[in-house]
């Protein structure tokens, strides 16, 4: 399952979404917000996505994960809105029987959703300033 929210992720109950008496092993990646990026300070930031492309691009990415790597399951949710300093901005997990599988698959998920999903995050600076990037 791939997801926007513009509520708080809750991680504890994304991972006990994706227990399954055949996993031996659960990897999570949890994105926070950070107060600084390229030397400069960082107050907040909004994301904002194209919704029907995001969602259609993540499903995507999910069902290539589960044809190359052994998982049993996999669950990412992404924010979009304003959000604060040490906010958790993207939460993956994947289950797997075994360890290797779940680690691979996590980091095939999050890397892919960086680099193919459309949305974009608004840097608010100190200085007053503000700046677009892909994540």
């Amino acid at each position: 399952m791939f997801r926007l929210s513009d509520d708080t992720i809750d991680a504890a109950t994304l991972t006990r979404g994706l227990a399954h008496t055949r996993a031996g092993a659960c990897v999570a990646f949890e994105g926070w917000v950070r107060d600084h990026n390229d030397g400069r300070r960082v107050l907040r930031l909004d994301y904002q996505a194209y919704t029907a492309l995001a969602q259609t691009q993540g499903e995507r990415i999910l069902a290539e994960a589960r044809e190359k790597f052994a998982i049993l399951d996999a669950c990412c949710v992404h924010r979009v809105g304003a959000l604060a300093i040490g906010d958790l901005a993207v939460w993956v997990g994947v289950s797997a029987a075994h360890r290797g599988a779940a680690f691979d698959a996590c980091r095939y998920i999050i890397d892919a959703v960086k680099s193919r999903v459309p949305i974009w995050k608004n840097e608010h600076y100190a200085d007053g300033e503000s700046g677009w990037l892909h994540p």
